[in-house]
């Protein structure tokens, strides 16, 4: 009598629907960032501070035949949004440090809906920032036209996705313990020289002209638009460019992370 034993057939991992995109997954995520003290200070004090130090002074002024301090709380707005969006993407740093992308690799997680998941938990932290500065601007006394309010605020929000994609670029491509203390201060900059701490007008041609290829351009001009005009095609293809480069960086960047198991 002869016996034979089957050789079990190789099981092949399966694909989760959405590469593994999924809303608990999100939820989590956006809990977890949004109990980070830290964070949430950066996002909600400081670009508060400086619109409450920069814009009452001005509250009775004209800008660009506008309102001063309209022009100044959009503008403190969409610098919160930067660093909230900014600080949500490069806390990959921190999971990176840990060991946690290497591994993902050991699960279905197809690197696009990994990326994504943190695009939309640093929108989150964006979404907070822009409102909190919006409120405060309200309480103290920025009168627009509600389409504005709702347009500049939704464009501040929605542009800052650059951001994110930057904040997730730089998290996979430095170490954690020096992501926020370079990029911190790179915003600040960017900030600067694109428009939002200081209008471009004050700026000699050379400097305006530079000014368009950074990243904050597009963002100030389309948050802006609805108040004082000035959308162009240029500033919408600056942020849709620098998304996309920013983004696709920091798949491939991930992608050499997780493959190093």
């Amino acid at each position: 009598m002869t016996s034979s034993t089957a050789t079990p057939a190789p099981q092949t991992r399966q694909v989760p629907p959405l590469g593994g995109f999924n809303l608990t997954a999100l939820r989590l995520e956006v809990r977890r960032v949004l109990r980070n003290r830290r964070t949430l200070i950066f996002i909600l004090i400081f670009p508060t501070v400086f619109f409450l130090l920069f814009g009452l002074p001005n509250k009775n002024e004209q800008l660009g035949g506008q309102s001063a301090i309209a022009y100044i709380m959009i503008s403190m707005a969409v610098y919160g949004a930067m660093v909230g969006t900014t600080s949500g993407g490069a806390a990959v740093a921190v999971e990176r440090s840990m060991g946690w992308s290497r591994q993902l690799r050991l699960t279905p997680l197809r690197p696009v809906a990994y990326v994504l998941m943190k695009l939309v938990t640093a929108m989150v932290l964006g979404l907070i920032a822009v409102a909190v500065v919006f409120v405060v601007g309200a309480l103290s006394g920025v009168r627009m036209p509600a389409h504005v309010w709702l347009l500049s605020g939704l464009a501040a929000w929605l542009c800052s996705l650059v951001f994110a994609a930057f904040g997730l670029f730089m998290g996979f491509l430095l170490p954690s313990e020096n992501v926020m203390q370079f990029v911190g201060p790179l915003l600040a900059v960017l900030a600067a020289f694109g428009g939002i701490f200081v209008p471009l007008e004050v700026f000699s041609h050379t400097l305006q002209s530079i000014a368009k290829f950074t990243p904050v351009y597009g963002v100030g001009v389309i948050a802006r638009s609805p108040l004082v005009g000035g959308f162009t095609a240029t500033a919408l293809a600056n942020v849709l460019i620098w998304t996309a480069l920013f983004g696709i960086g920091a798949m491939r960047l991930f992608r050499r992370d997780t493959a190093r198991v």
